[in-house]
């Protein structure tokens, strides 16, 4: 079983899909990585060489890409950064709003969560 960056890549699937079950690498990347590694795309995860695994590891390496925790650690930094100087997008990070500028009036379920039911004859308070 391959094991890259603390990652079990899935055994079935070929080693270009199997990469994008690590964060920070997508289908592009994948390529590069394996034309770096010279492995051929096209074979099975469970059918890499340890010297194969190694090279992908030292490709991934010297290519000097983010990826896994630092990346995680990376972008939260980021986002702490816009809610502590109290910028507009850190703001709707904040209050678990859509950042980017979308409706919320419908929609925005993903950020909002989902909806809260009315109770019926409940009157709020403050109202006459």
């Amino acid at each position: 079983m391959a094991r890259i960056e603390g990652v079990d890549l899935p055994k079935n699937k070929r080693v270009v899909i199997g990469l994008t079950y690590i964060f920070g690498i997508g289908l592009s990347r994948a390529k590069k990585i394996l034309t770096k590694a010279g492995v051929d795309e096209n074979i099975r995860v469970k059918d890499l060489t340890d010297e194969q695994v190694n090279a992908i590891r030292q490709a991934i390496q010297e290519l000097g890409y983010k990826i896994e925790g630092e990346l995680r650690k990376e972008r939260a930094m980021a986002i702490k950064r816009l809610i502590e100087i109290n910028c507009y997008r850190g703001m709707r990070h904040r209050m678990g709003l859509p950042v980017r500028g979308q409706r919320t009036h419908t929609n925005a379920r993903t950020r909002k969560g989902p909806r809260r039911q009315a109770v019926a004859g409940k009157k709020r308070p403050g109202k006459k």
